[in-house]
C-alpha cells in the first residue's frame, strides 16, 4: 500500500471532528486555537456547541477542510492533548 492509499479519505475533504470535554469557558476557546493551528481557514464562527443534560459536558464540532492523513493525525493528538478533552470522534 502507497502512502495515497494509507486512507480511505479524498483529501482534500469536508471532515467533521467531534470533540467532547468538561464544560468550562477555556475549553472552546483552546479547542479552536488547535483547530486553526492546524487548519488555518477554519471558520470558528461555524463551531457548533452543545452542553449536556445537566450542563456538565459539552460537545463541540467543527469541520475542518482536511488537506491530509497527517495533518489530521496531528489535529487529533492535540486535541486529546488538551486537559479538558476527553473524547476526538
Amino acid at each position: 500500500m502507497t502512502a495515497s492509499q494509507d486512507s480511505l479519505l479524498e483529501f482534500p475533504c469536508a471532515f467533521p471532528l467531534k470533540i467532547m470535554g468538561r464544560a468550562h469557558d477555556d475549553l472552546a476557546a483552546g479547542v479552536l486555537a488547535i483547530v486553526r493551528r492546524h487548519a488555518p481557514d477554519f471558520d470558528g464562527a461555524t463551531m457548533e456547541t452543545r452542553a449536556s443534560a445537566q450542563g456538565n459536558y459539552l460537545s463541540l464540532t467543527c469541520t475542518v477542510r482536511a488537506t491530509s492523513k497527517p495533518q489530521l493525525d496531528a489535529l487529533y493528538r492535540d486535541l486529546t492533548a488538551h486537559p479538558l478533552v476527553k473524547v476526538v470522534l
